[in-house]
Formats: structure tokens, C-alpha cells, sequence
């Protein structure tokens, strides 16, 4: 998994590229971590993620929980159509907030406040 990190409207935006499987999972939750220690809130850029599995699952969960827990918040934009399966399946959709543009989601923090 590649991370690329940009700033868009005062929104720290984490371009992922690759696979969130189960042999990057714990590294994923540590790097961002990492990011979380600075900024509470997050749009992951899925745009160019292939494919996802249940310890990718869980390691968003557990990102998601450490934001909200420090009181902010994870969102995700692009999610592409073999990743969006997993989403569905398992209906883990109900618990972020997904935008079809990464723009919809940074946006969607200054709505928010």
C-alpha cells in the first residue's frame, strides 16, 4: 500500500494506492495513527485502492474509532467498484461516510462544524 498526503481546505486528504489486505493491515493502522496524532480528521482518497479484505475492514474500523474517540472524524471518497463490493457485503458502508468525490468529502467537514 502507497500513501500520498496532501492538505485541501485545511482537510488532511491520504491518497491510498493498492491493497488493503490482511499483509499491510497492521502497518495501515500504524501509519495512520501516525497521521491521527496531528489531525483528527481524514478523507482517505480510495481512488486507486483494488482490493480490500476483512483485515482491511478492521483496520479502517480501528482508525475510524481512534478519530472519533480523539473527536473527530475518518471519510472516504472514490471508493472503486471491487473494494465497493466488499463495503456492500458486509455492510460496513453504514458506518462511514463515503463520497463519490474527494471534494464532496473535504467539503463535507466545513458543513459540518
Amino acid at each position: 500500500m502507497d500513501y500520498n498526503v496532501k492538505e485541501m481546505n485545511g482537510v488532511r486528504v491520504i491518497e491510498l494506492s493498492g491493497r488493503l489486505v490482511s499483509s499491510c493491515a497492521e502497518e495501515f493502522k500504524e501509519r495512520l495513527s501516525v497521521y491521527l496524532s496531528s489531525c483528527i480528521d481524514l478523507v482517505l482518497d480510495f481512488s486507486q485502492v483494488s482490493d480490500i479484505d476483512s483485515s482491511g475492514l478492521g483496520a479502517l474500523v480501528f482508525v475510524l474509532h481512534r478519530s472519533r474517540s480523539a473527536g473527530g472524524n475518518i471519510k472516504i471518497a472514490c471508493i472503486q467498484p471491487r473494494p465497493r463490493i466488499v463495503f456492500d457485503v458486509t455492510k460496513v458502508y453504514r458506518v462511514f461516510e463515503i463520497y463519490d468525490s474527494v471534494k464532496g468529502a473535504v467539503n463535507s467537514f466545513s458543513v459540518s462544524d
